[in-house]
């Protein structure tokens, strides 16, 4: 097999990527190694950034999303019995965020891969990249029994934090951030109407709670827990009385319940991989970092990444322009450690951690820190600007 940019994930950013690269006419091939019925089946997230949006919407995936998907122009922030409004239209003169879930995105991007007609390789066992250095490298891969080479120009590492496109850097090559948080968030997916019509953040003497949203008709919940719980640990009930605790008591008096249809706990982690780009070969995604939650910039880092590569693999063909591949990495990073940065500072900002020392300070001190910068960001409007600014997403930056 032959193609120009070789793609290792079938996921959202692979996808994304996979669909904006066939719109320029640049050949490319997925390989993943599970099924596609496993990718979709993958609960994930749900908040769309403005440009996430706009891009979708240039690769022309955005039917569902512009018919189904809920803009929101604000989201609030609630603790110490108050409930603070961010209006994100208000304060960053017109943007808002998209509700609309990953797997949906996910959906949409496999039926308009289909449609057209391009390749997807799924189960594709013992993926292996080879020369990435080179201006001729290659990809392996085991099918049905068979042994294939696809031969391309470029590879874009979308597989995910335990994908092998991150291992293929040597450990000498590339430095790893990475901050381990002592909690986790317990998710539980429902067919009930969301508690309130936009997002709720809640700090509580509690723990951390978020009451999300899929759709009109489906909810998504969280709380924090610590790392040491099970899924099995949390019934049903146990879950919907613990959530009312901690939720505006306006809000749990009102909300209604029902059966899960997906729970699952995540542990919170922030990853990141220096640099995104080893010869040619470029990581996209969560196979260069990772955010916890609490920012809602997950797929959104990844959708900026996307960006960046896709703008710079369109010059490459359309212009002859190669050296330009030397800025993805810088350009990329820039903006991954900005949303790192607002994630870290959001955990911090409405989790308890107990009686673990944070940062060098204890338990008490930092909470009385968080605190502070909470009523600091939140009572005021240029406070109130700069937390909507970063959750409905910084610009993406041009290539030069």
């Amino acid at each position: 097999m032959k193609t120009q940019v070789a793609i290792i994930g079938a996921g959202p950013s692979g996808l994304l990527l996979g669909q904006l690269l066939a719109k320029q006419g640049i050949d490319n091939v997925i390989v993943e190694r599970v099924s596609g019925e496993y990718v979709l089946g993958r609960i994930r997230a749900g908040v769309l950034e403005q440009g996430m949006v706009d891009l979708l919407r240039e690769a022309g995936v955005s039917e569902r999303m512009d018919r189904e998907g809920e803009v929101h122009t604000g989201v609030e922030l609630a603790f110490n019995d108050k409930r603070v409004r961010i209006a994100l239209d208000e304060l960053t003169g017109g943007d808002t965020v998209m509700v609309y879930g990953q797997t949906e995105v996910t959906r949409d991007l496999m039926d308009a891969r289909k449609e057209a007609g391009l390749t997807t390789v799924y189960e594709a066992s013992n993926v292996q990249l080879h020369d990435v250095k080179t201006d001729a490298p290659y990809v392996t891969f085991e099918k049905d029994g068979e042994q294939v080479r696809l031969e391309c120009d470029y590879i874009a590492g979308c597989d995910g934090f335990h994908g092998v496109s991150r291992q293929t850097i040597p450990d000498e090559v590339k430095t790893e951030h990475e901050r381990v948080y002592p909690f986790g968030w317990l998710g539980l997916l429902s067919d009930t109407k969301p508690c309130h019509e936009e997002l709720i953040y809640c700090k509580t003497d509690r723990g951390f709670a978020l009451a999300s949203m899929r759709s009109p008709t489906r909810s998504r919940y969280y709380i924090q827990v610590p790392l040491t719980d099970k899924v099995e640990d949390w019934s049903d009930d146990a879950f919907w009385t613990e959530l009312k605790r901690r939720l505006p008591a306006d809000v749990a008096a009102t909300m209604e319940t029902g059966p899960s249809i997906e729970k699952s706990i995540a542990p919170l982690r922030s990853f990141v991989c220096e640099p995104m780009q080893y010869g040619n070969m470029f990581l996209v995604g969560d196979a260069a970092h990772i955010v916890p939650p609490t920012g809602a910039k997950g797929l959104n880092l990844a959708a900026s990444d996307v960006a960046t590569l896709y703008k710079i693999m369109t010059r490459v063909y359309k212009d002859g322009d190669k050296d330009c591949v030397m800025q993805y990495s810088e350009i990329c990073l820039r903006r991954v450690w900005h949303g790192e940065r607002f994630s870290w500072w959001m955990t911090n900002m409405m989790h308890d951690f107990g009686e673990v020392e944070v940062n060098g300070t204890d338990s008490q001190t930092f909470s009385r820190f968080m605190e502070s910068e909470l009523n600091f960001y939140t009572d005021n409007e240029q406070g109130r600007r700069v937390i909507a600014m970063q959750y409905v997403g910084l610009p993406y930056e041009d290539i030069k």
